[in-house]
């Protein structure tokens, strides 16, 4: 069993009007030295594969097809061994 916790973020190029949003607000509450804010989602996927290769191979594949839009997005992911069944 693996759990892959996997990062999708707009890539750099895209505007980001969420993170811009959230940006102002931390301005306005007086945190001044804020630069950038970026929005992005996080989500966590449960595996029940029995080699780290073949559960990356298939992380890879539900990013590719349905959590990330790879015109607009990127995405990196975290994969751990874990002990459930």
């Amino acid at each position: 069993m693996f759990l892959a916790r996997i990062f999708v973020s707009l890539k750099t190029s895209i505007n980001d009007p969420q993170g811009q949003t959230i940006q102002d607000a931390l301005l306005q509450l007086g945190f001044n030295t804020v630069r950038d804010v970026r929005a992005g989602k996080y989500m966590e996927v449960k595996l029940d594969e029995h080699s780290a290769e073949l559960a990356s191979q298939r992380v890879v594949e539900i990013c590719d097809k349905l959590l990330a839009n790879p015109i607009i997005e990127n995405y990196h992911f975290e994969l751990e061994r874990t002990s459930e069944n």
